[in-house]
This record gives structure tokens, sequence and C-alpha cells, in this order.
């Protein structure tokens, strides 16, 4: 089975409506989808809502545990804790914070900010990161991605590895902003195995780290 905690549509930078990537996930043999919008203060309410509401007619008719969310990207780290709190009181039921990719001028401290957040669920592409940052998540239970999409991917081998040193819950996902995007299982092994992942370890991530999240985050849909 399948799961993702962190895609993209059309009221970010992603190509579907929500609807329309949940069916395509569905279609793929996905069980978890989560939409994870890119937001600051400003349009967390607004972008909330209309997931909200987009995802919950999915559960309703398709056999999908589709989740509403946020992505909080490039916000200054001192205004990560505060805006992930909002993201929660409006209704997502998963924060997720961009973090400090390779690929792009993400402010230093945004990994340190996220994970010592309540609040946040998912480190996205943390680029380089800290032995601290991985301790820090281990023990609040935030989860650092492995991701598939090209570009933020370069670090995965070394995130994986100091989060695997630390304990801390690693998890894969695509970042999907168009429908090849999407995950296969294929896609997912190749992603795991060359992170450096075998044996159990794989088996944790790929499988059990995902159930444990979706589980995590089944009360919170309303």
């Amino acid at each position: 089975m399948l799961h993702d905690f962190h895609t993209h549509t059309f009221l970010s930078d992603g190509c579907l409506s929500p609807l329309e990537i949940i069916r395509r996930a569905c279609v793929a043999g996905y069980q978890t989808i989560a939409i994870t919008d890119h937001a600051g203060i400003g349009s967390i309410p607004r972008m909330v809502e209309e997931v909200r509401k987009d995802c919950a007619l999915a559960r309703e008719y398709w056999n999908i545990l589709a989740i509403p969310g946020i992505e909080l990207t490039h916000l200054p780290p001192e205004a990560i804790a505060g805006a992930a709190l909002k993201a929660k009181q409006a209704g997502a039921a998963i924060v997720v914070v961009h973090g400090e990719t390779l690929n792009e001028p993400v402010i230093k401290g945004t990994n340190l900010a996220a994970v010592k957040s309540p609040h946040v669920d998912i480190l996205a592409h943390p680029g380089t990161l800290t032995s601290e940052e991985a301790s820090i998540a281990a023990r609040n239970g935030i989860f650092i991605e492995i991701t598939t999409r090209p570009g933020h991917n370069r670090s995965n081998a070394d995130v994986a590895e100091i989060a695997r040193q630390a304990g801390a819950l690693a998890i894969i996902n695509s970042d999907a902003h168009e429908p090849e995007d999407l995950l296969c299982a294929r896609l997912v092994e190749a992603t795991a195995r060359t992170a450096g992942m075998v044996g159990d370890y794989l088996h944790l991530v790929t499988e059990t780290n995902p159930v444990l999240l979706a589980e995590r985050i089944r009360p919170r849909l309303i």
C-alpha cells in the first residue's frame, strides 16, 4: 500500500485540483494522501478550508485516507511555531515544514525551528540535517522526509543515515506537483535503497512508519 504525506495542487504550485490528485492517487493504489500546499501566514485559513472540504468528500466516496494539510514554506524560523499552531487551529490535520533543501535559499534555522514545534508533523527535504536536529525530531516524534523529488533528493543518503543514527522517524514522500510525480512501489523501494536503506530499516521506513503517521493523524479528521 502507498502512503504519501506531501503533495501539491493548483492552490500553490501544483497542476491538479485537490480532488483530481486524490482521484489519481486512488487509481495508483494509494491508501493515504495528504494535500500540503505551500503557505504563509496569510493564506493558511483559506487554503486549509478549501482542502478540508475536498478531502472530506473523497473520504466519503472513495477508499482513501485523504488528509488536509499545509506546507509552511520560507517562513522566518521564529514564525514557524506560531504558524504551525495556527494551521492546526484552522483544521489542518498535518503540518509539513519546507526544510533547508540544497535547492533553495531556505533560511538557516528552519530545520531546528520545525523539529522543536509540537504542532509540526514532518520536516520535508531538510538538506544538511544535523545530528542535533535529528535527535530533537526523535524526541518530539517528528518525521524526517526522504523525498523522491529530483533536486531535493540529492541529500537523501545523508539525511537517512543521520535520522537512523538518532532514532528519528524517517518517511518517504513524493512532494508531487504533477501526476507523474506520484509514488509507485518501485519508486519507493528505489528511493529507499538509493538512500542506503536495507533490511529492517528499509521495512521500517517504507511500511511501518507511514502506517504509524496515518493512524496518528486519523483522529484529527473532522
